[in-house]
């Protein structure tokens, strides 16, 4: 641990499971959190149980208590909140939005204060297993200007906590965050677009995410092994269009929105099997041109 994290006083405003998971990971690495709070008290007074030498406030004690504050709130509350609370020079303020830009901690920079953004690429839906999911994870960061200190702070944090650092530039974060969807709740999607059509051709709907969920994992351990291009199986893979000719009939038949997903992720594919070197131009054209129609 260097130094200056070691030294920092930490406080949490917001009690909910990215607060939560944050706050004992810290604790966990030595680090003083000496505050936390929350809009339900409860939840604060949970918390701050689990935390050597914390206690429960209020926002406005809690800043006050700590020199590197963070917003563990909902994005659509971090400007009014981080507006009502009076901050000094020399304070460091730091939202965990992904998809909220830095703008919205301008009262908080006008006095001096320095401000970041502190974003876990994990999912909290279960705070306790998110803890044991945070090493090896991701976690974007960023800071205002003259906040040179506390994007050390930040990096060293994410080392502390064994997460790999990724550097946003001002401005990106909507796309940054939006791009993450893809690999979390969109996989969501596609599961359940899968498991509609299933259900329309006589499969039950209780059956299909026993029976999809291993075939996805299996797919994400040989993108973690080989990547993306390296990983890719199936018809556009092997350049069998008449594979693909056979489901684009099947899902147009059951409703033109199927046949339309299908294409337009199965257009995808074709940059990832060019980039695998396994089709010949003649192949992904012939491909190309059946996903076209």
């Amino acid at each position: 641990m260097t130094r200056a994290i070691a030294a920092r006083r930490l406080a949490f405003i917001g009690a909910g499971r990215l607060g939560q998971t944050l706050a004992r990971a810290c604790a966990a690495r030595g680090l003083a959190v000496v505050a936390v709070a929350s809009r339900s008290p409860v939840a604060a007074e949970q918390l701050a149980a689990q935390l050597p030498g914390c206690r429960a406030l209020s926002a406005a004690e809690a800043a006050a208590a700590a020199d590197l504050v963070f917003l563990s709130v909902p994005d659509d509350a971090i400007a009014s909140l981080a507006a009502s609370l009076p901050w000094s020079a020399g304070q460091a303020l730091v939202h965990c939005s992904g998809a909220t830009e830095l703008t919205t901690l301008h009262t908080a920079a006008a006095v001096g204060a320095q401000v970041g953004g502190f974003h876990p690429l994990q999912i909290f839906s279960d705070p306790t297993r998110a803890l044991a999911l945070l090493a090896g994870s991701a976690v974007a960061i960023e800071v205002g200007a003259e906040s040179e200190a506390l994007s050390a702070d930040l990096h060293d944090l994410a080392r502390l906590l064994q997460m790999n650092p990724l550097q946003l530039q001002p401005g990106t974060r909507a796309a940054y965050h939006g791009a993450a969807s893809f690999a979390a709740s969109f996989l969501l999607s596609m599961l359940d677009e899968a498991a509609q059509v299933w259900s329309q051709i006589g499969l039950p709907p209780e059956a299909a995410l026993q029976a999809l969920l291993p075939l996805a994992r299996g797919t994400l351990d040989a993108a973690a092994a080989r990547g993306l291009a390296g990983a890719l199986s199936g018809p556009i893979s092997r350049g069998d269009r008449g594979v693909v000719a056979a489901h684009l009939q099947a899902f147009d038949g059951l409703g033109r929105e199927h046949g339309d997903i299908y294409r337009e992720l199965a257009r995808r594919q074709l940059r990832l099997a060019q980039a695998s070197g396994r089709l010949d131009e003649g192949a992904l054209l012939a491909l190309a041109r059946l996903l076209n129609t």
